[in-house]
């Protein structure tokens, strides 16, 4: 996936300001699967959940949107209510988040923003990928994926 992608989603402006993107990024997921938006999602690509980080405003303490969605092959059908965005190839450098899940996932994140002049980031677009071990309790794995300069 980190050689470009289209994706059909649900997004949502958000800030990592006064723990704000935790209470936007959660009721996110709630309507991901509340409304069933993955069987909604036309000309999948993958059965890979995909939340993507992406029009940062400046870096990870600024505003930025937040998309979940699944990666497809074309944007030409995208239903009302949901959104479509192509994604240009970029460098990422990858991390797994090993263990239970949203838990593991935001201690990685946390990493990633203590460090975040050495990691050298972009702010293209960071994205995390729920796949067929992002379900397993304590073993659930999640790679994230963050776009650096070169």
């Amino acid at each position: 996936m980190t050689n470009g992608f289209n994706i059909i989603g649900i997004s949502k402006r958000t800030t990592n300001k006064e723990n704000q993107s935790a209470q936007d990024i959660g009721k996110l997921w709630e309507q991901f699967f509340s409304e069933n938006i993955f069987e909604k999602i036309p000309n999948k690509s993958s059965s890979e959940i995909v939340s993507i980080y992406t029009d940062y405003k400046s870096d990870y303490t600024e505003e930025y949107t937040t998309i979940i969605g699944v990666q497809v092959l074309t944007l030409d059908d995208i239903p009302i209510g949901l959104i479509g965005r192509e994604f240009i190839p970029e460098t990422f450098q990858k991390f797994t988040a090993k263990g239970e899940v949203p838990k593991s996932v935001v201690d990685v994140w946390v990493d990633i923003w203590n460090r975040d002049k050495e990691l050298n980031r972009k702010y293209a677009y960071d994205f995390e990928v729920y796949g067929q071990n992002s379900q397993k309790g304590n073993d659930s794995e999640v790679d994230i994926y963050l776009s650096v300069n070169q």
